[in-house]
């Protein structure tokens, strides 16, 4: 038993060596930086790099600094490739939906609009006029703004000046400056809203979803309707929106996901 009363950590068998050593090898270039991050002895950590680059799932050397090598990119593409957002997210969202009882989308950014890939109904008799694959604009759906936040302000710009900011409602953006003040405060808050500015009488909270590079890629929304939410009473629903939405990252990979 440890100082606090716990059983010690059991020592690492041979495999958690070589995955410690792997992955702070892709973290540190440096041979005296891999062994501060993995932990294990000089001598070990030697011994396994040199069978990871035998093997082709490292190159380089201690000198030049070690990088990802074929069999590695292979394995990895194979992996990508086997990767079902609707499996991943599936039951998150059904426990979302459960938890808070309002409509849940997730959706996948293209170039210009958001397409819903996953929708989840609440247990009330209304029901939103989404359906799985359909696309709405970028800049007036909640999903649609967590993505263009994490987007250059360039490539924000060259969006509005090849599709425009149409209007959907009354309360739809449609200039590019207060656009990119309401992508600031999405940044700032690490969510976003729309309130009744893509369909009226419907508001949702949006959380961003990263994948394995870090890009928002898609996004998650919980969505009512404004007789239910009126004003910003939808924006209590934003940490469990977060928390999904960074539970479905965490399981696509994505750098620096809670509990990643």
């Amino acid at each position: 038993m440890d100082d606090a009363g716990q059983s010690p950590t059991p020592p690492a068998g041979a495999s958690e060596k070589t995955l410690l050593v792997l992955a702070a090898a892709l973290a540190h270039p440096r041979f005296t930086d891999i062994v501060a991050e993995a932990g294990l002895a000089k001598a070990t950590v030697h011994r396994i790099l040199g069978t990871l680059v035998a093997q082709h799932y490292l190159g380089g050397n201690s000198e030049q600094g070690y990088r990802a090598g074929p069999n590695l990119l292979a394995l990895a593409g194979r992996a990508l490739a086997s990767v079902d957002i609707s499996q991943v997210a599936g039951p998150i969202v059904d426990e979302l939906a459960a938890s808070v009882d309002c409509t849940i989308h997730v959706g996948v950014a293209t170039e210009s609009e958001m397409v819903y890939l996953i929708r989840r109904d609440s247990a009330k008799p209304y029901r939103m006029r989404s359906r799985v694959g359909l696309g709405v604009p970028l800049h007036s759906s909640g999903m649609g703004k967590v993505v263009l936040a994490d987007w250059a302000p360039e490539r924000v710009d060259a969006l509005a000046a090849r599709v425009g900011l149409p209007r959907r409602t009354d309360l739809t953006i449609t200039d590019l400056g207060l656009l990119h003040e309401e992508l600031a405060r999405v940044r700032e808050r690490g969510y976003s809203t729309d309130l009744g500015e893509n369909e009226t009488g419907t508001v949702c909270v949006s959380a961003p979803i990263r994948d394995h590079t870090g890009a928002v890629t898609h996004g998650l929304s919980v969505s009512s309707i404004e007789l239910e939410y009126p004003g910003l009473s939808i924006e209590a629903l934003a940490p469990a929106a977060i928390a999904a939405a960074d539970r479905i990252s965490r399981e696509l990979g994505a750098p620096g996901a809670p509990g990643a």
